[in-house]
């Protein structure tokens, strides 16, 4: 049996990878005035007008329909901040979706970490970058990206360089290819220490 909605997202999504992304917005809009309460058709329409249309606006108007039907719908919130994160003018109300997520996402360690790269650059909040940083180690604290991620926090914003080099080098055990990582323990260490010891007068501030 055939399943309309399946058939018109798949479509929709090869006309899109294929160039034809105007095609696929006719596609899932055809299918919508058939069938305008259905959330994932919606959704696959506005990451098409975000991802290959690059029209945002109406992007965020395909979510806010969904948002307006079910306003738990995590997927259409993790689209919403997806988009909104690109602009600063958004940052305050793409800061009250992040933090809507982490209660409705509390282990799940790539939204924590998404969340506090976006705390770190564009709210400058970098203590409550580091809480996101340590709930997506506690969710996946085998992420050697996460390790990263952090220690570059800890070791630039908030000087923290014992605990810096505990994550740079975490990192490293975790993936002895994180070149990114190998590179920035080394540096911290020529700059910071004396063999294990912080070097005199460098203290976390």
């Amino acid at each position: 049996m055939s399943d309309p909605a399946y058939e018109a997202m798949t479509k929709a999504r090869n006309q899109a990878k294929s160039g034809n992304p105007e095609g696929a917005e006719r596609t899932l809009e055809e299918y919508l005035r058939t069938d305008p309460y259905n959330n994932k058709v919606r959704l696959v329409l506005a990451q098409i007008l975000s991802n290959h249309i690059k029209d945002r606006r109406d992007a965020l108007l395909q979510i806010s329909i969904i948002l307006d039907i079910d306003p738990n719908n995590i997927d259409a919130k993790r689209a919403l901040v997806t988009i909104l994160k690109v602009e600063s003018k958004n940052r305050t109300e793409c800061n009250k979706h992040f933090g809507e997520l982490v209660l409705l996402c509390p282990d799940d360690a790539d939204l924590m970490n998404s969340y506090a790269i976006f705390l770190k650059n564009q709210m400058m909040d970098f203590k409550r970058s580091a809480e996101m940083y340590e709930k997506a180690l506690s969710a996946d604290p085998g992420r050697d990206d996460i390790h990263y991620n952090y220690a570059i926090l800890l070791y630039k914003d908030l000087k923290d360089y014992v605990s810096a080099r505990s994550h740079l080098e975490s990192a490293v055990k975790i993936d002895p290819n994180n070149s990114e990582a190998r590179i920035a323990l080394d540096r911290l260490i020529k700059r910071k220490f004396n063999g294990d010891v912080l070097k005199k007068g460098l203290f976390k501030k």
